[in-house]
């Protein structure tokens, strides 16, 4: 949808424009249509966003529902249906299951909500077709369909009297009467009464009960008359038989109490209301009262109890609390009469929990959950997209009302709804379903509808390698219903210890496919259940890491096996105990042994445990030894024939014999009452060693002196306590107790004496205080101990501690009288105590005596360290991730981690001021470190923590990101005049903020149009460790844009923002033909912005002055001329001597093969790729400041180069990219596409121009000559000379010598040219002459300017002025210049430079004057 509003978007804008889409918007719109639909065709939906990758759920719902409706013949009915959607729903209807055409129908007519009006109601007893079952049903093209609930129209039938008043009847005052007037049940609303032939008014004492009968309660003489029931039904009344009742006064005889009306059972509805029907009869008058399940109810204070005329009962807004039994109670004080009734509430069905909306992926399993209640207990049906769903091998009900759909395809994407059905009505709740592609994550956490197997699909995949596809996929067990299939890990992963796997299978021949999931990572191994027996499967399995899903592996076919026939269960299973610790079980053979049986295999368990045990066994019977004794165990038999096991036999249960009990007693103590009895008690001993059913115990006690007799008492049942009396007064006695069983005494316990008191002691009040309390905290626990009170003669049973924080009463302890002390365990460390100790006897507790304490501090011992991991190891994988790796000597060999240890990775980068970590936590002996910085250097250590240990952190291991391409430009540019030269400016910059690696070079960008291309703007290349560059003979007044590109091993980083800089103006008017040279260092920029356009005069000038200044130029140029020609006629036979000796060095130290006769004279068309890119790779300097390449300034100094030069070009071109070295910037080069050539020839003849206020370009003729001699060289350009000397040394053989001369020197342009060793003929000799462009400057002398000419293939660009590049070296220039036909001495050349430099002395000082 977005694509399709972008592209109409597009469209009205150019049409408001008034002109036609062109052809190239229609066919950027094309793409993102295309993708548009094919998405939408995709998901079934619309076009969606770009963005949009996961469709939502669309809310589509009913907003009203029919409802059931009784209707009559002839009206009109209407039954309500609206859905809510987006886009609007259709909205259609169906009659008992089938669409309704109500385009042909005249009754029946469908309204604009979406309800169904049917006129003139038809019905008659053969023909009924408007009533029956309606629903409405609601489809989204492209979405879903959705059906309602299921509404019954019901039509009254014509009228019928069931039963009718009697004719005649009779009723003494005060009672009262019933009238009956059955009805069908459709017809009992339209009932009403006639009184006389007048309509009876109906009040608290007359009232109509739901079936019509007509009820007057304490009747008077004015209800006596003629009574009628009456049918309105739509039709003409039909009418009952008319009865008459009287009125009788005092009967002769009391009648007795009878019902006339007893209640009957009914059945409602939640939300309805019941009548019970209860009217009696009898002298005197009776009273009705009304009981539900034997409790009497209370209508007068009850809101929806109401006791109707008569004693009828009325309940309304029934619920499902309302059902009973009902009692009617008739009383007239005389006699009690009572009858009862039923009431049975019904409810419709209700959703507990209804069906959610579900994301999923195709061949998953799904569940659609519905939880339904009602009464009668609902049906549950399933829907989608308005079709029932039949259950199937792939559709299921699962838990009575759940949907389980098993290995989704796209076709079961729609809408399911569950419907939910009674006796007394329907409901529907639905969901929707929406398949999602496999490389779209599932939005949100599983879903409790997605079962187990499919849940692995949901965690959201991130970018980075997918594995291979699993290897060795084979079924390894093939079973009748069920296949285990094992494999191998992929190649890629070859631990695979991460991996998870899913198993996709189907029936062969069968598009719906499933998939089944392994419980854990690394798992290879899965359990394909619940298959069909002799049915080929087809099965895949596919890997995941935490990328996504990989490869899938072949397909595998496999057929389960077919079914067998087995043996049935053993008959006449017995199990009986024959000791106690053996049981012997018996059985018979199968009744249905399907073929010989091979053996049986005998289960058995111990009850209350889930641990079985088997045995196999040969015959029928078998006696199992070593069981528990008296312990309870089931059995079970499963007979084996040769196709495997059978069917098991049903559990017999049976108990060991019982045996004397194993263990004594538990927890003997002894209590002493008095001088003459001690109390003995005791706890049973334990379960497991009673061996049997305790019946009692026998007790043994004897005087502790050595040679006493022991008496034995013995105690039944399972009484725990017994008294031992008449024994010596101050004596000590032994006791002891063991336990019996019906098999014997089992063993006693140990020895436990007392000692009676010397005299019976006073026990009529509690003891007194006891005499002392001592505490002793510790971390935990505090010793307490004491000293028993100091009145001896009360009794002291025990003592109670009690203890707590702040507080005593928080715990109690009781102890021993004999007891002298007890330690207080499981305390808290530092906390306060309150501490008491109060004496005890049968009479109470004593006073208490109190005591604080705090216990001590909490000291824990350091643990003991762990080794720290060795080994650690950094792998640099990219410019921004490394992964370490290390291995935990604390490990078995094989380095597998079973506990729940983890490592702590830190790192930072290797900078002493840096103390900052980075931490991040690993459960595997490797990490992943990504978010690194390219080309910097990180430390890295470890530590290992399991528990409350941890170790030191290891060694630390050291790793450098790889470099990355510049991501940021050079900044701080500035751009400033050089001061006395102002067509000299100086570019500063700082290296970019993010270099990412070492800086190799820059380059800077200028032109005096900041739009451009790039490819027009001429560039400054500059070595890397340079921070400053100086740009020479730029045009006066011109505003110039500067842009800067850093660069290192990885390519170029961006450009930085342009920024402007404006050369001053001119400081005078030049005569025609003159420019404005370099000023010496004494010039100083103008600093206000009052200079004068370039070109314009700045101040007048006198004539006298003009005219000396025409003069001396003019006597300049003429010199010049003369000198030029002089050296170019003479030559000398030393001279050629001198030549031939340096050709035959040339060509032995630079390799250059011919002779000097093919020594060509000095190309000076200069490579611009040369020009731009040979200064980055090499520096002479290592800390240089600042570099000076002049280079073409300005575009408007551009002339056409004629088609001879294309050739020159093309062939310069190709022999210069077969040298190129791999130092050079070609990539530059590449990236834009071809650059242009700068091409500089020079020409002798001084340029003519007109005096115009802007730059203009004048056309001169052409020579033929070939100018031998180029500017010299001055000392200000020693830097890059030998800089570019240095570098074109190292590259001999593969490059030429490129001149480099800054014209600061006011006679450079007469320099002797460098001419280069000779080479292949590559270039035309005879090059043209080309016009040249001369700039407007100050009356000094004119300056030869220097054009080149930049071009690309296929096009021709007008020339740039600029500065020949410096020569190699001083040495190497000589030597060239010796080796030239047209070479001069020494002394002759210095003699005419001295004498022109003093003609410009004279020039300088005529001009100050």
């Amino acid at each position: 949808m977005a694509a399709e509003r972008e592209a109409r978007r597009l469209l009205s804008t150019s049409s408001s424009r008034r002109c036609c889409p062109t052809p190239l918007l229609l066919l950027l719109l094309l793409p993102r249509l295309l993708l548009s639909g094919a998405a939408a065709v995709r998901s079934g939906s619309p076009p969606q966003s770009a963005g949009a990758s996961v469709r939502t759920f669309t809310p589509f719902y009913f907003l009203v529902e029919p409802v059931d409706t009784l209707s009559v013949r002839g009206s009109s009915v209407i039954l309500n249906c609206s859905a809510y959607s987006e886009p609007a729903p259709k909205i259609e209807w169906k009659k008992d299951g089938t669409f309704l055409n109500l385009v042909s129908d005249d009754r029946r007519q469908l309204l604009p909500d979406g309800s169904l009006f049917i006129s003139n109601v038809v019905h008659s007893k053969h023909n009924k077709p408007d009533e029956g079952f309606y629903q409405c049903v609601a489809t989204v093209d492209n979405l879903g369909t959705i059906v309602s609930r299921t509404a019954k129209l019901t039509v009254a039938g014509l009228p019928r009297f069931t039963s009718q008043p009697e004719p005649s009847s009779s009723v003494y005052a005060g009672n009262s009467a019933i009238l009956n007037c059955e009805v069908n049940a459709d017809l009992i609303p339209f009932v009403r009464w006639e009184q006389n032939r007048q309509p009876l008014l109906l009040d608290d004492r007359i009232v109509k009960l739901p079936s019509g009968t007509l009820v007057i309660s304490n009747v008077t003489e004015g209800d006596g008359g003629l009574y009628r029931c009456i049918v309105e039904s739509g039709g003409p009344p039909k009418y009952s038989d008319e009865a008459e009742l009287k009125v009788l006064q005092g009967p002769e005889e009391i009648p007795n109490l009878v019902f006339l009306m007893r209640p009957s059972s009914v059945i409602r509805v939640t939300g309805q209301s019941a009548v019970l029907p209860c009217v009696a009869s009898g002298l005197p008058s009776p009273v009705i009262r009304w009981m539900k399940n034997e409790e009497v109810l209370d209508t007068e204070s009850s809101e929806r109890l109401v006791l109707l005329a008569g004693g009828s009962l009325e309940i309304t807004d029934i619920t499902e609390d309302d059902a009973g039994t009902y009692f009617c109670i008739a009383d007239n004080g005389n006699k009690t009469i009572e009858a009862q009734a039923e009431l049975t509430v019904q409810a419709p069905p209700e959703f507990l929990k209804q069906p959610a909306n579900i994301y999923a992926h195709e061949s998953m399993d799904i569940v659609f959950e519905c939880e339904v209640t009602g009464k009668p207990t609902p049906t549950v049906k399933w829907v989608k997209n308005g079709d029932v769903v039949i259950p199937s091998d792939y559709f299921k009900i699962v838990k009575e009302h759940n949907l389980q759909v098993l290995g989704l395809v796209k076709s079961d994407e729609g809408f399911y709804q569950c419907i939910a059905e009674n006796d007394v009505g329907n409901a529907q709740a639905g969901a929707q379903l929406i398949i999602l592609e496999h490389d779209v994550a599932i939005p949100t956490l599983p879903p409790t509808s997605l079962t187990s197997a499919t849940t692995d699909h949901l965690a959201p995949a991130t970018t980075g390698p997918l594995p291979s596809a699993p290897r060795d996929v084979v079924a390894s067990l093939v079973s009748t219903r069920f296949i285990k299939l094992t494999w191998r890990t992929p190649a890629s992963d070859p631990h695979g210890d991460n991996l998870t796997y899913s198993v996709f299978y189907t029936k062969e021949g069968i598009a719906r496919e499933r998939v089944e999931n392994t419980s854990q990572p690394g798992e290879m191994q899965v359990t394909i259940q619940n298959l069909m027996p002799a049915t080929v499967y087809i099965f895949k399995v596919m890997a995941q890491n935490k990328h996504g899903s990989g490869e899938s592996s072949a397909p595998l076919r496999v057929e389960t096996q077919p079914e067998v026939q087995l043996p049935g269960p053993a008959p006449n299973i017995r199990a009986h105990a024959t000791s106690p610790t053996s049981i012997t079980v018996t059985w018979e053979t199968p009744l249905s042994g399907n073929g010989e049986i091979q053996n049986y295999k005998l289960y058995y368990m111990e009850k209350g445990t889930d641990k079985e045990q088997d045995v196999d066994v040969s015959s029928h019977s078998y006696t199992i030894n070593g069981l528990k004794k008296y312990t309870e165990y089931s059995f079970r038999v499963v007979a084996y024939n040769k196709h495997g096991p059978g069917v098991s036999t049903q559990d017999v249960a049976v108990r060991t014999l019982s045996d004397v009990p194993s263990a004594a007693p538990q927890n003997l103590s002894l209590e002493v009452r008095n001088s003459k009895s001690i109390v003995i008690h005791w706890q049973p001993p334990s379960a497991a060693t009673q061996n049997g059913q305790i019946i009692g115990y026998k007790i043994r006690y004897r005087k502790a002196s050595r040679k006493s007799d022991v008496t034995e008492t013995l105690v039944t049942g399972t009484q725990l306590s017994q008294l031992i009396e008449g024994l010596d007064r101050g004596t000590e006695y032994n006791f002891r107790v063991a336990a019996l069983t019906v098999n014997g005494t089992g063993p006693a316990t140990d020895w436990l004496s007392a000692e009676t008191f010397e005299s019976d002691l006073d026990e009529s009040r509690v003891p007194e205080v006891p005499s002392s309390l001592h505490v002793r905290p510790l971390v935990t626990s505090i010793v307490v101990s004491w000293t028993p009170p100091e009145n001896q003669n009360i009794v002291v049973r025990g003592y109670a501690i009690g203890y707590g924080i702040g507080s005593p009463h928080a715990q109690t302890i009781k102890v021993d009288y004999k007891q002298r002390y007890y330690t207080i365990e499981n305390l808290d460390p530092s906390s306060h105590y309150v501490i008491t100790l109060k004496a005890f006897n049968n009479v109470g507790e004593g006073i208490p005596l109190y005591e604080s304490a705090v216990t001590r501090p909490h000291t824990v011992p350091d643990p003991t360290p762990m080794m720290p991991p060795v080994g650690v190891q950094a792998s640099i994988l990219s410019h921004d991730t490394i992964r370490i790796t290390w291995a935990d000597n604390s490990l078995p060999k094989h380095q597998k981690i079973t506990d729940s240890r983890y490592y702590t990775v830190r790192w930072k980068t290797n900078i002493p001021a840096n103390t900052k970590y980075k931490t991040a936590n690993a459960t595997t002996l490797s990490y992943l470190v990504t978010g690194l910085k390219p080309n910097t250097l990180y430390e890295f250590s470890v530590m290992v923590t399991k528990g409350r240990r941890s170790s030191t952190w290891s060694m630390t291991a050291h790793g450098a990101t790889f470099e990355l391409v510049p991501t940021s430009p050079p900044k701080d540019v500035t751009v400033v005049s050089k001061e006395g030269k102002p067509r000299t400016i100086i570019v500063n910059w700082q290296p970019p903020s993010e270099a990412n690696g070492k800086i190799t070079g820059y380059i800077i960008y200028y032109s005096t149009d900041v739009n451009a291309e790039i490819h027009d703007w001429v560039i400054e290349p500059v070595v890397g460790n340079r921070l400053t560059h100086q740009i020479q003979e730029l045009t006066l007044d011109t505003p110039y844009y500067f842009k800067i590109q850093a660069r290192n091993s990885k390519g170029m980083g961006p450009m930085s923002e342009a920024v402007q800089f404006r050369t001053p103006k001119a400081l005078g008017s030049a005569g025609k033909g003159s420019r404005l040279p370099d000023l010496g260092s004494d010039y100083k920029p103008p600093m206000s912005g009052s200079n004068s356009p370039h070109g314009s005069p700045t101040s007048p000038l006198d004539s006298n002055m003009l005219l000396v200044i025409i003069v001396s130029v003019g006597v300049i140029t003429i010199v010049v001329v003369v000198i030029i020609a002089v050296f170019c006629t003479r030559r000398t036979t030393s001279h050629q001597k001198k030549k031939r000796a340096a050709c035959k060095s040339v060509n032995g130290s630079h390799k250059y093969k011919g002779n000097c006769k093919d020594v060509k004279p000095p190309d000076l068309w200069i490579h611009h790729e040369r020009l731009e890119l040979k200064p980055i790779d090499k520096s002479p300097d290592p800390n240089p400041v600042m570099t000076d390449t002049p280079i073409p300034r300005n575009s408007q100094d551009i002339t056409p180069v004629d088609n001879s030069m294309d050739s020159n070009i093309h062939q310069r071109r190709n022999s210069y990219r077969g040298l190129e070295s791999e130092d050079s910037m070609s990539t530059l080069a590449g990236r834009r596409g071809m650059r242009p050539k700068m091409m500089m020839p020079f020409d002798s003849q001084p340029p003519q121009q007109s005096v115009r206020n802007t730059p203009s370009t004048d056309t001169m003729p052409a020579s033929s000559s070939q100018t031998c001699c180029t500017d010299h060289q001055d000392p200000e350009g020693a830097t890059s000379s030998s800089y570019l000397a240095s570098s074109q040394e190292e590259d001999s053989g593969q490059s030429l010598p490129t001149a480099h001369v800054r014209p600061s020197h006011p006679l450079k342009s007469f320099a002797v040219p460098a001419i280069p060793p000779p080479g292949p003929p590559i270039y035309d000799p005879a090059l043209p002459s080309t016009p040249l462009l001369s700039q407007q400057a100050l009356n000094h002398h004119i300056h030869s300017v220097k054009t080149a000419s930049i071009g690309t293939l296929g096009r021709s660009r007008p020339p740039m002025p600029v500065v020949v590049p410096s020569a190699p070296e001083v040495q190497e220039t000589t030597r060239m210049l010796e080796d030239s036909e047209s070479s001069y001495e020494p002394d002759e050349l210095t003699k005419e430079m001295a004498h022109l430099e003093g003609l410009m002395k004279d020039l300088n000082a005529i001009t100050t004057a």
